[in-house]
């Protein structure tokens, strides 16, 4: 998917995917691994919202709560951000939101009617 910058939409587009994952160990983890991912990617940690090369995000983990230090689950704006409910709905589209228990149509449906349109798919699924 192909969206806006946010929160400035003069920045250059994002391209935004979506991976439903099976992990076998605990959330702290795989926080430690994306950030070490991030890194050998080359994403260099600057201001907040400012262009980067990649932005890995845990939206869900086993619809665990948790809002300590550096974690929160789910992700605080998930239930917000387009670019997470829409391929949220193509990996699962009867996943609902662990704090809001809405699930995945109602979010889409409850998203501003700019930001359903500002959104493009880019190409068909794949299944791994």
């Amino acid at each position: 998917y192909e969206t806006p910058s946010y929160p400035n939409k003069n920045f250059p587009k994002f391209i935004n995917i979506g991976i439903k994952a099976e992990y076998k160990h605990d959330y702290s983890t795989l926080f430690k691994q994306i950030h070490l991912i991030e890194k050998k990617i080359g994403r260099i940690r600057t201001k907040k919202n400012d262009p980067r090369v990649c932005d890995i995000d845990i939206i869900d983990f086993n619809k665990i709560l948790i809002n300590t230090g550096p974690y929160t689950l789910p992700h605080p704006k998930a239930h917000t951000r387009n670019f997470v409910l829409y391929p949220i709905k193509e990996i699962d589209p009867n996943w609902m939101h662990p704090i809001t228990k809405k699930n995945i149509d109602f979010l889409i449906n409850d998203l501003s009617q700019n930001s359903r349109i500002e959104i493009t798919r880019l190409r068909k699924s794949v299944i791994i």
